[in-house]
């Protein structure tokens, strides 16, 4: 009886380590498809430097759409569509203007600044006024009405630089520019300006949606570069009286239609399951959109056209999705799982790639403990890559309305350290990317497409 024993546990052993041995030779073939033959790079650098901008309701977008869809017929993925989806289409205007007036030291300052997404311009005689610096809306709500009305709210609290989790430290402070402005409004302030969310001091200043909300007034909003956020603030220290000057000439103009573009590889064992891994097509419009999320949407791209190009048959269906309208109002995400939901698709795993193409740490999964705990395992076959970090939560903007469908969703991990330099802002280009690091990340998320494929979540 016992020697049965050890046999039937020799036998496992050993069917498990040809399982994982099975599964490490496939993880190197999908790198090094990626590494030699990688398109990825090329993607990119037709997607920044061909189309460029590409925020929503843009010519820009626009041309983004046929690109991704024209990339992915030309890869022979099974089927390749469009999803129609209506957007925002606020424009930023061409003049924008940033300047510390009746300074005691300075006199009259230039300063860098641009226009929050979705925000009302100022019109061409600007918005000047005394400024008033707050941390947090504690310290707007202490000041009130009698110190806020009638002046330019000035929200200085800068990103954590001791979080060496650098997304953990921009949603610490990204609520003063995404509700800033509509907190501000209700004490009567006529104007804010916001520090940039950056890692970095530097000159460059960064965009980003701001929300308006309902019965408040809608006022002018802009972001001030780093250095410039401390120039100001060190001169309010001994200069109760100092003035700020913005210009800027955005609008919201009537929604647009436009749409996520998918490409999918069908299942040989089981089509109506499927794996979905994407990013979001649009981009602000001051750069390229590189980081952010042009890379994201390659590396989805590539997934499916490294499995081609290796001859691998899923047996579940899987699919790029390329979503519309992530930056200033989620439409595409929204639209792809009201549609899923509409069409009873049943999704086994959703991933996306929205934090820069930067050199890959790890994944995250939010979904059951099962789920998670299987996700998890899976680190040893990735460890001889560098990448070491599998993690309990995880996701994305886009593919977060999926998870009232139980969807389990799995986000993709870069080193985040350089992110906030780009993110946002101006010199977000192609030469802003590294090629074997984005290839790296590609390959990373082909990998763990092939395991969830292979054994499901």
């Amino acid at each position: 009886m016992m020697k049965k024993l050890f046999t039937l546990i020799f036998l496992g052993m050993s069917a498990f380590s040809f399982a994982q041995s099975a599964d490490e030779v496939m993880i190197r073939k999908i790198f090094d498809e990626a590494l030699e033959k990688g398109h990825s790079y090329e993607m990119l650098r037709q997607l920044t430097k061909d189309v460029g901008a590409r925020l929503s309701g843009s010519p820009g977008a626009a041309a983004a759409v046929e690109w991704s869809r024209q990339k992915m017929i030309e890869y022979g993925f099974d089927r390749v569509f469009l999803q129609e989806v209506m957007v925002p289409h606020w424009v930023r205007g061409k003049k924008e203007i940033g300047r510390i007036v009746n300074s005691r030291k300075l006199g009259s300052q230039d300063v860098n600044v641009v226009a929050l997404g979705n925000s009302v311009g100022t019109g061409p005689r600007g918005t000047v006024a005394k400024v008033v610096k707050v941390n947090d809306f504690q310290e707007l709500a202490a000041l009130g009405k009698e110190k806020i009305q009638g002046n330019i709210v000035f929200f200085n609290r800068p990103m954590d630089p001791k979080l060496t989790d650098t997304f953990r430290a921009y949603s610490g402070a990204s609520n003063q520019r995404g509700n800033g402005p509509t907190e501000a409004a209700k004490y009567g302030a006529i104007g804010v300006v916001v520090r940039s969310l950056s890692s970095f001091k530097d000159d460059v200043p960064h965009t980003g949606s701001t929300r308006y909300g309902l019965n408040v007034p809608k006022i002018p909003a802009v972001a001030i570069s780093t250095n410039d956020a401390d120039l100001l603030s060190g001169l309010m220290e001994d200069d109760d009286e100092l003035e700020f000057y913005f210009e800027t000439h955005s609008q919201m103009l009537p929604d647009v239609l436009s749409h996520n573009v998918v490409g999918e590889i069908k299942g040989s064992e089981y089509p109506d399951e499927i794996i979905v891994v994407g990013g979001h097509l649009d981009s602000w419009d001051l750069a390229e959109g590189a980081h952010d999320d042009g890379a994201g949407c390659v590396q989805s791209i590539e997934v499916l056209r490294i499995m081609k190009a290796m001859g691998y048959k899923p047996k579940r269906t899987i699919r790029a999705v390329m979503f519309m309208n992530e930056e200033n109002g989620l439409r595409g995400g929204t639209k792809y799982a009201e549609l899923a939901e509409q069409n009873a698709e049943k999704h086994i795993a959703a991933m996306e790639s929205d934090r820069g193409g930067f050199l890959p740490v790890g994944f995250g999964i939010s979904g059951t403990e099962a789920q998670q705990n299987k996700l998890i395992a899976w680190k040893s076959l990735f460890e001889a890559y560098g990448i070491y970090q599998f993690k309990v939560g995880g996701g994305g903007a886009d593919i977060s309305p999926l998870r009232t469908q139980d969807v389990p969703l799995i986000g993709y991990i870069p080193d985040s350290q350089r992110y906030f330099k780009y993110h946002h802002t101006g010199i977000d280009n192609f030469e802003a990317v590294n090629q074997r690091e984005l290839e790296m990340g590609a390959a990373a998320m082909a990998a763990v497409i092939f395991l969830i494929d292979k054994y499901g979540l």
